[in-house]
C-alpha cells in the first residue's frame, strides 16, 4: 500500500485532533461489531440483546 502524503498525514492528524470523540465512538461501534459478527457466543449475543432492550428504553 502507497504511503500517505505528508500533506495528507498532517490534515488526518488535523482531524483527529479535531474530533477525539467522533474517532472513540468509530472505533468502539467498530469493535461492537466485530465482537457480534465474530466473537460472541449465543450467550453473549442474548446478554447484548437484553441490554440493547433496556438501553432503548431508556432512550
Amino acid at each position: 500500500m502507497a504511503e500517505l502524503s505528508e500533506a495528507k498525514a498532517k490534515s488526518n492528524k488535523r482531524w483527529d485532533d479535531k474530533n477525539k470523540d467522533k474517532k472513540r465512538i468509530y472505533r468502539y461501534r467498530s469493535y461492537a461489531r466485530k465482537y457480534v459478527r465474530d466473537i460472541a457466543s449465543k450467550d453473549d449475543l442474548l446478554e447484548l440483546q437484553q441490554m440493547i432492550e433496556e438501553r432503548l428504553k431508556e432512550l
